[in-house]
């Protein structure tokens, strides 16, 4: 009888998770319930303030990155890729660069590099990683159309992936408009 019990109990953890959370590469944390967010404040290219409340009622990819991170420099270009694809009224790119050197720098970067799809955002004091509890660059946190946090990514990937965007486009489609 216990045995029955336990089996049963395992198979309804088993398929309680969220399909996309079994279908999530293996660095991708995503959680079984959304979590809270900061409304963190950045600033875009020209000065303008913006906080994670600006986004809602889109699911957005916030990447918090840095012109000299060798790693970022690497994903960089998948994640404008994706932009690119998926982006839109339903989903946007958000890349918080901590960059302390300025818009400068990001602009330098976007141009030798090719970046033409993604926003420019900047985050020169470092506070918003801090209240994101970021321990390093590249980290990308994937947020629900009402600002709640879905999961995260500490370290880089390859956004424009065919399984990437897949996961992507089936989390889009069952995230409610808020």
């Amino acid at each position: 009888m216990t045995r029955i019990i336990f089996q049963t109990f395992a198979l309804l953890l088993a398929t309680a998770a969220p399909v996309w959370a079994q279908e999530a590469p293996q660095n991708f944390a995503l959680y079984d319930a959304p979590k809270p967010l900061p409304d963190i404040r950045f600033s875009d290219a020209g000065g303008k303030q913006f906080g994670l409340a600006d986004f809602r009622g889109k699911v957005v990819l916030l990447n918090i990155w840095a012109t000299w991170c060798v790693p970022c420099r690497t994903e960089m270009p998948t994640l404008d890729r994706l932009q690119a694809r998926l982006g839109g009224a339903d989903f946007e790119v958000v890349p918080l660069s901590i960059d302390r050197q300025g818009v400068s720098a990001i602009d330098d970067f976007y141009r030798k590099v090719g970046i033409v799809h993604l926003g420019k955002y900047l985050d020169a004091d470092g506070e918003s990683a801090d209240h994101l509890q970021m321990m390093g660059v590249p980290a990308t946190l994937l947020i629900n159309r009402q600002g709640r946090e879905l999961g995260r990514l500490v370290g880089p990937a390859e956004w424009d992936s065919p399984e990437m965007i897949a996961i992507l486009a089936r989390i889009m489609a069952r995230e409610p408009a808020p």
